[in-house]
C-alpha cells in the first residue's frame, strides 16, 4: 500500500511540473523567471522525491525488526567473524527462551549446515533424531545421502564467551514473569557487576511490581560485592527494608569480612548486624504463619475423611476400619483419570487441567457404590456389634490393601497436579500453594454440602431418625435398610473425595489412608461422635496443632505431644467437645 501512494504521487508531480513550465514559456519570455520556476518546481520534484524513498524504505527497515529470534540465530550460524558482533547485538534484544535451547544444541554439536538447491540451510538435530529447520522450527525429512552431507557447526571459544553474556540475560526479558524473576535472583545471587548496568535499564522499563522488586533485589545482591564501602551500605540497607532472605548468607560474609578486618565497630558492620537479626525475625514469622497454613490445609484433609467418619461411626455405629482404604479409591481414581486425560488430550493440554475436577464427583461415585456393596454383603450383619465390626473391617482393609498391590503394584503412583494449581498466592512475602487453597475451599463447600443434606433433605431426616432410634423409626414407616445402605455409601463417598484431596500434596500408594485412620478417629472421639460441628473443630485444631508442634519436637516426638493431649482432653471431657444430651438412665 505504501508504495502504491509513492506510485500515485509521480504522475501529479509530472503533470503539475509540465504545466507550469508551459505556462511560464507562454507568459514570460524573461529568462530569469524561468529559471526560478525550474528551480522552484526541481526542489518539489526532490521533495517529493524524498516522501517516495521514505515510504519504499521505512517498510523494509520494520521488516527487519520483526525479524524472529530464529531467523537471527540462523545468520549468525553462517555469518562470518566480521559481522557476528552486529548479530549478536541484534540476538541480545530478543527475550525468546528458544535461543538457550539452540545454543544449548549448537555448542554441543547438534547444529548442521547443509546445502540445498544453492542455498544454506541451518538445521538442528533433536535428541529423537528428528531434523528443525532453525528459521522456522518446522520439521523437515532428509535423505540419506543429505545426512551424510550435513556438516556440524560449532561455536567458536570467542562466540561462546560472547554469547554467554545474552544467556545469562535472556530469562531478564521473557513474557513470563515467573521467569523474569527466577533469572533476575539467579543473576543476582550470582553477584555479577557486569549485569548491574542491565538490570537498571529493565527495571526503570518493567511494569509488573513483583518483578520490579526482585530486579531491584538482584542489583542489591550484587552491589555486594562491588567493594565500595557506600556502595555495599546503601545494599545491605535495601536489602533490609525488602527483609530479603536470600541475602542473608551475602550479608554475612560482608561482616564477616569487616570483623576479619578488624572493622568489626564499624557503621557497616553495626547495619549488618542489624540486617540479619531483622532477617531472622522475619524468616521465623514466615515459618510461623507456614506451619498455621500447612496445619489448616491438613486439618481440611482431616474435616473431609473425618466427615465420612463421623457418619459410619458417629451415626451408625460402626467401627470401619477400612475407612483410609476408601480414601484410597480416591487417590486412586484421580491417577486414573489422569492417565486417561493424558492419553486423549496430552499432559501439558488446557484440557488436562480439568481432570482434577471431573475426578471428584467420580471417586465420590465410585467409593459410594463400593461402600453400598459392601453394607449390602458384610455390614449389614454387624449392627449392634463393634468388636465383631472392628475385627471384620480390620480385615476387609488388608484385603483391600492387597488387591491395590495387585492391581496398581506396590510402589507409589505419581499424580500431577493441573497447572491452574502449580503456583503460590504471595501476601506479604508469605507464599500460599494453589493446592492446599484448593483443598481448604473443597473443605468448606464438603462441609456446607453434608450439613445441608443432614438437615435440609429427607434423607438427613432419616439417617438422623434410624440413628437414634431403629425400631421406632422402623414403626414410623422409614425404610432402616435402604437408610442404612445410603448412610455407609455416604460416608465411604466422603473419603473417597479426601483422597482425591491427597493425592495433590501426598503419594498415592496402597497404605495412603492408613495414614490418616487415627488421626480421623481421634478428630470424630474429641468433637464428639456424630456431631458434625465438633468432628470440623477437632481437625482443625489437631491439624493445626500438630504442624505448630513437628517444626520445634520434631515430627514423631510432635505426634506422641499430641496424643499425650488429646488423652488429658479425654479425661477432664470425656464426651468431647460437644457431649450429647440425654435423658437415658444409660447415660
Amino acid at each position: 500500500m505504501l508504495g502504491l501512494v509513492g506510485i500515485s504521487i509521480k504522475p501529479h508531480f509530472i503533470q503539475s511540473l509540465s504545466s507550469e513550465f508551459v505556462s511560464s514559456i507562454l507568459h514570460s519570455a524573461d529568462f530569469p523567471f524561468l529559471i526560478s520556476v525550474l528551480i522552484t518546481n526541481t526542489c518539489k520534484a526532490l521533495h517529493f522525491l524524498t516522501i517516495a524513498l521514505l515510504l519504499l524504505v521505512v517498510p523494509q527497515l520494520l521488516s527487519a525488526e520483526e525479524r524472529g529470534a530464529r531467523t537471527v540465530f540462523a545468520d549468525l550460524i553462517v555469518a562470518e567473524s566480521d559481522s557476528q558482533d552486529a548479530i549478536i547485538e541484534e540476538l541480545a534484544a530478543y527475550g525468546d527462551q528458544e535461543i538457550a535451547d539452540i545454543y544449548q544444541a549448537w555448542r554441543v554439536g547438534g547444529i548442521f549446515l547443509l546445502e540445498r538447491e544453492g542455498e544454506i540451510q541451518v538445521l538442528q538435530r533433536t535428541n529423537d533424531e528428528k531434523w528443525l529447520l532453525v528459521v522456522s522450527g518446522a520439521a523437515i525429512e532428509l535423505s540419506a545421502a543429505e545426512e551424510e552431507q550435513a556438516e556440524k557447526a560449532r561455536p567458536s571459544r570467542k562466540l561462546r564467551k560472547k554469547m554467554k553474556g545474552i544467556i545469562d540475560t535472556l530469562g531478564l526479558k521473557a513474557e513470563d514473569p515467573s521467569v523474569r524473576i527466577d533469572s533476575a535472583m539467579k543473576m543476582g545471587r550470582s553477584q555479577s557487576i557486569e549485569f548491574i548496568p542491565t538490570l537498571k535499564v529493565l527495571l526503570e522499563e518493567e511494569p509488573v511490581k513483583e518483578v520490579q522488586a526482585a530486579f531491584r533485589e538482584a542489583i542489591a545482591l550484587s552491589e555486594l560485592a562491588s567493594g565500595d564501602p557506600e556502595v555495599v551500605l546503601s545494599a545491605v540497607n535495601e536489602l533490609t527494608e525488602m527483609k530479603s532472605i536470600a541475602s542473608r548468607g551475602f550479608i554475612l560474609k560482608v561482616l564477616e569480612a569487616e570483623q576479619a578486618a578488624d572493622r568489626g565497630e564499624t557503621g557497616l558492620a553495626v547495619v549488618c548486624e542489624e540486617a540479619l537479626a531483622a532477617i531472622e525475625k522475619h524468616i521465623k514469622r514466615l515459618e510461623f504463619f507456614g506451619s498455621f497454613f500447612r496445619g489448616f490445609s491438613t486439618g481440611s484433609v482431616l474435616l473431609i475423611v473425618c466427615f465420612g467418619l463421623a457418619i459410619t461411626f458417629g451415626l451408625m455405629g460402626i467401627i470401619n476400619m477400612a475407612h483410609g482404604e476408601f480414601v484410597a479409591i480416591g487417590g486412586y481414581v484421580t491417577f486414573m483419570l489422569q492417565n486417561v486425560f493424558i492419553q486423549n488430550f496430552g499432559l501439558g493440554s488446557d484440557a488436562f487441567g480439568l481432570y482434577l475436577l471431573v475426578s471428584l464427583p467420580v471417586s465420590f461415585l465410585v467409593a459410594a457404590v463400593l461402600g453400598l456393596v459392601l453394607e449390602k454383603t458384610v455390614i449389614r450383619f454387624l449392627y449392634a456389634r463393634p468388636l465383631e465390626s472392628l475385627l471384620c473391617t480390620w480385615g476387609l482393609s488388608m484385603v483391600m490393601q492387597q488387591g491395590f498391590r495387585l492391581i496398581f503394584g506396590a510402589a507409589n503412583v505419581q499424580v500431577n497436579s493441573p497447572g491452574w494449581l502449580i503456583g503460590n498466592l504471595s501476601f506479604g512475602g508469605f507464599q500460599m500453594s494453589y493446592t492446599r487453597l484448593f483443598i481448604i475451599l473443597l473443605a468448606i463447600v464438603v462441609a456446607i454440602l453434608t450439613w445441608l443434606l443432614l438437615r435440609k433433605t429427607n434423607l438427613g431426616l432419616h439417617i438422623r431418625a434410624v440413628m437414634q432410634n431403629r425400631n421406632m423409626a422402623s414403626s414410623l414407616g422409614i425404610p432402616v435398610a435402604r437408610v442404612n445402605s445410603m448412610t455407609f455409601a455416604l460416608g465411604c463417598g466422603l473419603a473417597a473425595l479426601g483422597g482425591a484431596a491427597l493425592s495433590q500434596i501426598g503419594n498415592v500408594g496402597p497404605s495412603m489412608g492408613q495414614a490418616y485412620i487415627v488421626d480421623s478417629f481421634m478428630v470424630v472421639v474429641i468433637g464428639s461422635v456424630g456431631n458434625l460441628l465438633g468432628a470440623g473443630l477437632s481437625a482443625m485444631g489437631i491439624g493445626m496443632v500438630d504442624q505448630l508442634l513437628q517444626p520445634a519436637l520434631g515430627p514423631v516426638m510432635g505426634k506422641i505431644t499430641v496424643f499425650f493431649v488429646i488423652i488429658l482432653f479425654l479425661q477432664w471431657r470425656p464426651g468431647g467437645l460437644f457431649p450429647t444430651r440425654s435423658r437415658s438412665l444409660e447415660d
